[in-house]
């Protein structure tokens, strides 16, 4: 009774002379072992046996083990889930219509404050091509990045807020909306910015300057403005410019203010919100 057949390599010894390389094929017969020889493979180089071998084991003629080698791997995921949706969202042409360099650096910062937030040198070696842990910098084309170009960017981004509150304001606020308004602080390390002032301090850090933070929102809570005080401006001062953005910035003339009865005052109602620098068509509550 014959089985299935297998080919091989066979390498016969043959004294002083080189050994012999046959193609050779197998079979049982009952309790027996047969062999045929089916070429004579001699003539052939090292390099050609060895590939028959890989056909004959069913492997490719290439062995990736031999000339593939994974220096490293960068995770991409998460890059892709963030970077896609900021695209979705348009908030790359809401920085700045056309692309640049600045703008490429600010969305680059935005995506990993989201996945890895961290300092501007630690972003600034995620996204170096020699230094990175994530495919970010190779998504947006970026090469040499340093901390000195990431605070070069925010200074671009920051003579683009006003034109970039408008756009968002013009996408997500019409005449007779709410507006959410409140304020926050954040304790300030350093001595160079005259915002860094000592205040009332929210974050239990002792006796430390601080900046104050105004966020407008729209009523379904997404940020269109944004203004940071000196760190001891007392909460409803910080009204009056929530009060002229929705006025000149936005050109709102019917809206509803919404903040917090610390906030909204007795004295910002008569000052900011009645005052004769405000017409009618402005409410709020508090």
């Amino acid at each position: 009774m014959a089985y299935d057949v297998a080919m091989f390599i066979d390498v016969i010894p043959n004294r002083a002379s080189p050994p012999a390389v046959l193609l050779r094929e197998a079979w049982r017969e009952g309790k027996k072992i047969r062999k045929r020889t089916l070429a004579n493979l001699s003539a052939l180089s090292a390099e050609q046996i060895d590939a028959l071998r890989c056909i004959l084991r069913g492997e490719t003629l290439v062995r990736a083990r031999d000339h593939l080698e994974i220096e490293r791997s960068w995770p991409h995921g998460h890059v892709a889930a963030v970077l896609g949706t900021l695209r979705r969202l348009g908030l790359d042409t809401v920085l700045a219509s056309r692309p640049s360099p600045e703008r490429t650096l600010v969305v680059a910062m935005i995506v990993a404050r989201i996945i890895a937030p961290a300092s501007k040198l630690a972003t600034a070696r995620g996204l170096d091509a020699e230094t990175t842990g994530s495919t970010l910098g190779q998504e947006l084309g970026l090469q040499d990045v340093d901390a000195e170009s990431l605070y070069a960017a925010l200074d671009w981004l920051e003579g683009r807020q006003a034109h970039i509150e408008k756009k968002l304001g013009h996408r997500h606020l019409a005449d007779g909306t709410l507006l959410l308004y409140d304020v926050t602080s954040s304790y300030f390390e350093g001595h160079q910015s005259s915002l860094g002032q000592l205040g009332h301090n929210r974050d239990g850090t002792g006796w430390l300057p601080q900046i104050v933070i105004g966020l407008l929102c729209t009523s379904e809570g997404c940020p269109v403005a944004v203004e940071v005080f000196p760190g001891n401006t007392s909460d409803p001062k910080t009204l009056r410019a929530a009060v002229t953005k929705a006025r000149e910035r936005f050109g709102l003339t019917r809206v509803v203010l919404v903040g917090d009865r610390g906030l909204i005052t007795d004295a910002r109602i008569t000052q900011d919100l009645r005052g004769a620098d405000h017409p009618a068509g402005l409410e709020w509550i508090t």
